[in-house]
C-alpha cells in the first residue's frame, strides 16, 4: 500500500474514531443533565423557568464538546497537515 493511501486511511479511521469517542460523553452529559433537571423542575415546579434557562445554557455549552470533536474530525480529513509531505515526497 502506498503512503498516501496509508495516509487516506488513516486519517479516515482517527476521524471516525473522534467522532465516536468524541458523541459518548456529552451524549451521556446531556442525558444525565435532563435528568436532573426533571427532577429538580418535578421538586420545585415554580423555579421552572430560571431551571429551565439554565439547563439550556448548559445543553448548549455540552453540545460544543461534540461540535469540537466534529471540526477535528474535518481537519483530519479534509486540511490534513501529512496530505502535503506525502504528495510531495511521492512525487
Amino acid at each position: 500500500m502506498e503512503s498516501i493511501s496509508l495516509v487516506a486511511v488513516a486519517s479516515i479511521a482517527i476521524a471516525g474514531l473522534t467522532m465516536a469517542i468524541g458523541s459518548i460523553g456529552p451524549s451521556s452529559g446531556m442525558g444525565q443533565a435532563i435528568q436532573q433537571a426533571l427532577s429538580a423542575i418535578a421538586q420545585q415546579p415554580d423555579e421552572r423557568n430560571s431551571l429551565t434557562r439554565t439547563l439550556f445554557v448548559g445543553l448548549a455549552m455540552i453540545e460544543s464538546i461534540a461540535i469540537y470533536c466534529f471540526v477535528i474530525s474535518m481537519i483530519v480529513i479534509f486540511a490534513n497537515p501529512f496530505w502535503t509531505h506525502f504528495v510531495k515526497a511521492g512525487g
